[in-house]
């Protein structure tokens, strides 16, 4: 896990980068030109979207993610390890086991179909997009094991 989290920490500042500079060739092409394809904005639509739905778990596995920090930032290593324990296993889990359960018909329905934009001129690659919703309950279950094993390795050396 941690070697794909790694792969993926180098790879999406580059989807990002990717981001800016299509997004910079559109206003280019739009102001300076009066020039504009639907295509290109869907590709940092799906950027944007891969670069969230993939990141998350390296954002876990780094530790830059949301969390309310009032409780968690005086508590100690041991009463850390607990709470990433406990949200992990009860509430992490559950969540991309449900949204996995949930995405799935979801996503083999737009594979059966190869779907495409909706609007004229846009990218044929919808189920591609749609992937990555699966993917991301993937990664991030993963990282929560990996974050489980952690957090009891924590607690025993503690003990």
């Amino acid at each position: 896990m941690e070697r794909i989290n790694r792969f993926i920490g180098r790879t999406i500042p580059w989807c990002t980068l990717g981001m800016v500079l299509v997004t910079f060739v559109i206003v280019v092409l739009r102001y300076a030109f009066e020039r504009g394809w639907v295509w290109m904005q869907e590709i940092v639509i799906y950027l944007h979207a891969f670069t969230f739905l993939l990141a998350a778990g390296y954002a876990l596995a780094r530790d830059e993610h949301v969390r309310v920090d009032i409780l968690y930032r005086p508590a100690s290593p041991r009463r850390k390890a607990w709470i990433n324990l406990l949200g992990s296993l009860f509430l992490l889990m559950p969540m991309c086991a449900v949204l996995s359960y949930h995405s799935y018909p979801y996503v083999i329905a737009s594979w059966s179909v190869l779907e495409g934009s909706k609007d004229g001129g846009g990218l044929e690659a919808v189920f591609l997009l749609k992937t990555a919703i699966p993917l991301f309950c993937l990664l991030l279950f993963a990282q929560a094991l990996a974050t489980i094993r952690q957090c009891i390795s924590t607690l025993r050396s503690d003990s």
